[in-house]
């Protein structure tokens, strides 16, 4: 099974790392992404995005001619899909994304092609996918759910790496490989063993989805206990961050850290997938995202509070990303506290993200971008909500007139 020329439909935060990685091992790799300024940027040799080491990545994989993006899909002889999954209203999962990206890779299929799903997925998606592609080319033979032969090879393999350190993980992790068949896992792993050097995991496509679903529902559970501790803390008035410290002590404990909430475009939402599936049996999961879907509320109130201590306050929220040191606001809760206090007040709101040029189409006209320095000599009222590395650095002696709010423990 030779893989010479690989396709990768979705150039964001994680197709576009992928297709360099497969370029960066000089295999001739297309990119496809709807996004006309997502293609021409990646053809100039630049990123759209902020990832570590994924800028010199895609630079000399264009310049070398092993990498170019297009708005549509060319033969390949394997194809990963890495669109968005995101949930519709009552936390339903989305699949148009994938649909509409097997109906457009369909018509370039060829016999012995492979088709792997990287979108983290509720179970079953991987099926559906074989099942909109088998529509388009009846000609071809895909894959059953128990069958064996078929023209077409079709896997799920879930990304798993995390923001900020994606190019060293996406080579260094265990990959979970999932085939609708034997045969499927077989070609899906020789095509992942071109950059994966570590252990590359065979199970079936509905096990390799409920990895994924797994792996970040037991985070978000995990999550959900140190928001609640969280809550507890300030109602009985104990420092939360000393005593998961002290706990922590341990040796078979380890309470992670409470936030604002739980953003990105995994743990805010793989969760609901598998509630989705089993409503009735995901109790715990169910709760876990009730509680932390709620925090942002929690953290507004704080804020509002503190605010009653002044006639006309000027608060500054730092940080709009979903996690530190990335540009990533998907299912950010910063930016949902940021807009619910906009939407309280006409003015007075400065907000500082050092990873964006500029605001979200929901913040824009209600709030300002300022650097880091302006914001806090204007600023009343300080909201950490992330832990950037040029937050951390921040003189604390700077904060001790202002009322500050720290939603992550930097300067607890």
């Amino acid at each position: 099974m030779e893989f010479e020329t690989i396709s990768v439909i979705g150039l964001g935060y994680i197709g576009l790392p992928t297709a360099a990685a497969f370029a960066a091992r000089r295999k001739k790799v297309i990119g496809v992404d709807v996004n006309q300024h997502a293609v021409d940027t990646i053809n100039r040799g630049e990123i759209h995005i902020v990832e570590p080491e994924l800028d010199m990545l895609v630079h000399a994989a264009v310049t070398q001619g092993h990498l170019k993006a297009t708005t549509t899909p060319q033969a390949a002889d394997a194809f990963l899909i890495a669109v968005p999954t995101p949930f519709s209203d009552g936390f339903k999962p989305d699949l148009s994304y994938i649909e509409a990206a097997s109906r457009t890779v369909a018509p370039v299929l060829k016999k012995g092609d492979l088709v792997v799903l990287e979108s983290t997925s509720p179970v079953g998606a991987t099926e559906q996918m074989a099942a909109w592609m088998a529509e388009m080319r009846p000609d071809l033979s895909f894959p059953q759910q128990r069958g064996e032969a078929s023209d077409i090879r079709v896997a799920h393999c879930p990304e798993r790496v995390l923001p900020g350190h994606v190019i060293r993980e996406l080579v260094e992790n265990d990959r979970i490989i999932g085939g609708m068949t034997p045969r499927c896992s077989d070609a899906a792993r020789t095509l992942y063993q071109t950059f994966v050097t570590g252990e590359c995991v065979i199970t079936d496509a509905r096990t390799a989805e409920m990895c994924k679903l797994t792996e970040n529902a037991s985070r978000d559970v995990g999550i959900a206990f140190a928001n609640e501790l969280s809550l507890i803390c300030d109602r009985i008035d104990i420092n939360v961050w000393e005593l998961i410290k002290l706990a922590n002590r341990h040796p078979r404990v380890n309470i992670l850290q409470p936030g604002p909430g739980v953003g990105g475009h995994c743990i805010a939402v793989d969760p609901w997938f598998i509630v989705d599936s089993a409503p009735d049996e995901a109790r715990l999961i169910r709760t876990a995202r009730v509680v932390n879907d709620s925090k942002p509320h929690w953290v507004i109130e704080r804020v509002e509070r503190a605010a009653k201590r002044f006639k006309e306050p000027v608060i500054a929220c730092l940080g709009l990303a979903f996690k530190a040191n990335i540009d990533d606001l998907r299912e950010s809760p910063a930016v949902e506290i940021v807009a619910a206090l906009a939407d309280k007040r006409s003015a007075g709101i400065v907000v500082v993200e050092p990873n964006i040029s500029e605001l979200p189409e929901k913040l824009r006209g209600k709030v300002e971008l300022r650097d880091l320095a302006n914001a806090i000599s204007v600023a009343d009222i300080v909201v950490l909500l992330v832990e950037h590395r040029e937050f951390k650095g921040l003189d604390s002696n700077r904060l001790q007139s202002k009322v500050l709010i720290d939603t992550r423990g930097v300067f607890a």
